[in-house]
């Protein structure tokens, strides 16, 4: 197995150095026509049809083939940008970032919240260009030599040093101290957590992690949802919202509930709106869920 996993790592390696090698557009071209082609041939595409019969159930069936294969094309030049987010920076036009509702950005602490939409390994790159920087949760690689490659082009993009904090308790534990010390923090809060607490997202019941509503209503702390739109290869716009609502009425468990119901809604605006630009290979919902929501349809 140690064989495998250093065999693994070389090839990782040797990926990033022919994407590094190729340039930020034509990386993000080449990656993202590969997955295109190859992604849908993959089981996990299952997954994505299911998810999408049941919160779309309107969709005909060539449009879902034409929505996995733009989720696959996203995935893909997600993957070939990543060596390149360090050259990247906030410009004009052609390779590298633009900015909308940057006023929304804050230089205290705050709680960035946002799903795998878009590029959203870009998202921390392009706040720390604007002049913040903020912590993220991570989900470590299984390969720990995989995994700090990755950690590494990250640190590397961001130009400034910030503590990153693996998901878990171990990780939750240093992002509240992270806050209470009044640092920023960055949240993907779009997966399935099964201990989480059920509101809708997509207009299906989906377990859902509460950490941001809760660290928010104990800190007061601004919510600020923001995503990344890819306008052409390795073009990429983040868009920042302003902050949500903090619900206060005394009830501190129906305030979480209501806050991550309103996090969850922001995120399935997106979404509906771009659905091609999300990543539909998680099993987001229960797969009880998606069993009676296709039965519902008739699917």
């Amino acid at each position: 197995m140690r064989w495998l996993d250093f065999l693994e790592y070389v090839g990782a390696r040797l990926l990033l150095a022919l994407l590094r090698s190729l340039g930020p557009v034509a990386a993000s071209n080449v990656a993202g026509r590969l997955a295109r082609w190859l992604g849908p041939l993959l089981p996990v595409s299952r997954v994505a049809n299911r998810n999408l019969r049941a919160a779309m159930p309107g969709l005909p069936r060539a449009e879902r083939r034409r929505l996995i294969r733009a989720v696959w094309e996203n995935l893909g030049r997600t993957v070939g940008e990543l060596p390149h987010l360090a050259s990247l920076d906030v410009t004009a036009e052609g390779p590298g970032f633009a900015v909308e509702g940057a006023e929304h950005l804050r230089s205290g602490p705050a709680i960035y919240i946002s799903a795998h939409y878009g590029n959203w390994e870009a998202l921390p790159v392009i706040v720390a260009r604007s002049g913040y920087l903020f912590s993220s949760f991570y989900r470590a690689a299984r390969n720990a030599r995989v995994d700090a490659l990755i950690q590494a082009l990250r640190l590397t993009a961001l130009r400034g040093e910030v503590p990153m904090f693996p998901k878990g308790s171990a990780g939750a534990r240093g992002a509240v101290a992270h806050l209470a010390g009044g640092g920023a923090i960055g949240m993907l809060l779009d997966q399935k957590l099964n201990d989480g607490i059920e509101v809708p997202f997509l207009g299906l019941p989906a377990m859902t992690a509460p950490a941001a509503a809760v660290f928010a209503l104990r800190y007061r702390y601004p919510v600020i949802p923001g995503r990344i739109e890819r306008e052409a290869p390795a073009r990429l716009r983040l868009i920042v919202e302003a902050p949500l609502s903090l619900p206060d009425s005394g009830d501190r468990e129906a305030d979480i509930r209501t806050l991550t119901s309103d996090i969850n809604a922001r995120f399935g605006a997106w979404i509906s709106a771009n659905p091609g630009a999300w990543l539909w290979l998680h099993r987001r919902w229960a797969k009880e869920t998606i069993d009676a929501a296709l039965r519902h349809a008739g699917a």
